[in-house]
């Protein structure tokens, strides 16, 4: 991106001999939202410290705001940090919390209550500002953790999966409350997750990450809609996914070919459960599982192309375990992967 205010080149991050993440290149823009998305160990925290200045790289660069902030220390960097632990303060007030790092900079007095004040109100907590963490609930902890990173004026704020300790309801919330604050204050701000839900539902931008490098970049709509891999497929949601050998499906069974033509430029194909056709088609699948999944009910089939998993209008009659049912998969409804394995 031209625009770029955040951006990293060519940056390998190790821990000893073990390089976690290598030769890097991404930029923000100023203003972003983005989620670093991806599985346990695919480097995306490790990406985030070293954002933060919590590890020195290997080699390559970090720019900030037109500045080289590689080797500039963690404290000096402008960069705000919000822990999946909150790490509040228990003997603290919400207050307190929220006012430690200001006074660390030296602010006192009425600069300093009226910063405060304004950080709790931003997040909602005005009339629990004399609290402690104890007395307050997880997602009104995270909001305290998010005041005490924003009243800092981060150029960039970091989270190291914000919602994880919530329950679901409470995640809703706060997703709603992430994005609202940071419209209102236009701080470019990265969260790192591994739930695609929470990355789709909050991101300007997803970075999805693999073995230390990035597998796709895109929108939420691009992402959820055309991954590229085979990869990206399964963790977004694409749960029949297959290779393609000469237009056909590869398969344990070998080769087996679709009712239409498969691209020929696709290296694989994958299908959503809701994609796949029920009721009609070439294929043949038993039933070996069915679940009510409020307004659809779900099918696992075991067919010739192996495991098959379809998703339909709970209205619809229900096969029993064990029935046998004609399917299709449509090519017009599947993601064209350009890379499988």
């Amino acid at each position: 991106m031209s625009d770029a205010y955040l951006q990293l080149d060519k940056l390998t991050l190790a821990y000893g001999d073990t390089v976690a993440v290598k030769d890097l290149d991404l930029s923000i823009a100023r203003g972003e939202l983005v989620a670093l998305l991806g599985p346990s160990g695919c480097g995306k925290t490790t990406t985030m410290r070293a954002i933060a200045g919590l590890l020195n790289p290997a080699s390559g660069r970090i720019n900030l705001d037109g500045a080289d902030i590689t080797r500039v220390s963690a404290n000096k960097r402008a960069v705000g940090l919000v822990f999946q632990s909150y790490a509040l303060f228990p003997h603290l007030t919400v207050y307190e919390n929220v006012a430690f790092g200001l006074r660390l900079k030296g602010l006192r007095g009425q600069d300093l209550d009226s910063k405060v004040n304004a950080g709790i109100r931003s997040v909602g907590l005005a009339k629990f500002a004399g609290r402690k963490p104890g007395e307050l609930s997880g997602g009104q902890q995270q909001r305290v953790a998010l005041a005490r990173s924003m009243v800092m004026e981060p150029k960039v704020l970091l989270l190291d999966e914000p919602l994880s300790n919530l329950d679901a309801r409470l995640r809703l919330e706060m997703r709603a409350e992430l994005q609202r604050v940071q419209k209102e204050t236009g701080v470019t701000m990265i969260f790192v997750t591994h739930d695609q839900a929470e990355a789709l539902a909050l991101a300007d931008r997803i970075i999805v990450m693999l073995n230390g490098g990035i597998e796709q970049i895109g929108t939420p709509e691009e992402i959820y809609n055309n991954p590229i891999s085979s990869f990206v497929a399964d963790f977004v949601g694409f749960e029949n996914v297959f290779a393609l050998k000469d237009g056909k499906l590869a398969t344990a069974n070998g080769a087996i070919a679709l009712s239409t033509p498969a691209p020929d430029v696709a290296a694989g194909l994958a299908w959503r459960p809701r994609a796949v056709i029920l009721g009609s088609g070439p294929f043949q699948g038993t039933v070996r599982g069915t679940s009510f999944a409020g307004n659809s009910r779900e099918y696992l089939l075991d067919s010739a192309l192996g495991p098959i998993k379809a998703e339909v209008d709970a209205a619809l009659p229900q096969h029993e375990l064990g029935s046998t049912i004609a399917f299709d998969l449509p090519v017009d409804a599947a993601a064209n992967l350009k890379r499988f394995g």
